[in-house]
């Protein structure tokens, strides 16, 4: 048998075991620190390009609603139907009550 120096400590295998996965979440936590923190700053990428898209999708979308209003205007119509040869006559204009 062989004797032991004084002071030597003996590891038992669990005790390399918790050594190992220490030294494994020291290496990989900053690591993942890292990668989350880099996916978060791509996603608030993707997300003020999406709201700029909004943004001016909503521009269009009330320059199209003004562009409706103007031509369902009354003097609109009455523009294209003067163009079109139709005329207004007030006689032929008939109302109904409602009950």
């Amino acid at each position: 048998m062989r004797k032991r120096k004084k002071n030597q400590v003996r590891v038992s295998k669990f005790g390399k075991l918790l050594y190992t996965i220490a030294a494994v979440l020291l290496l990989v936590s900053p690591l993942s620190i890292v990668f989350s923190k880099a996916t978060l700053a791509q996603i608030n990428f993707e997300v003020e390009k999406e709201k700029k898209q909004i943004d001016q999708q909503t521009k269009k979308n009330e320059s199209l609603t003004m562009a409706i209003n103007e031509l369902a205007s009354l003097t609109k119509i009455q523009q294209v139907a003067q163009e079109q040869g139709l005329s207004y006559n007030n006689s032929n204009i008939k109302t109904i009550e409602e009950k």
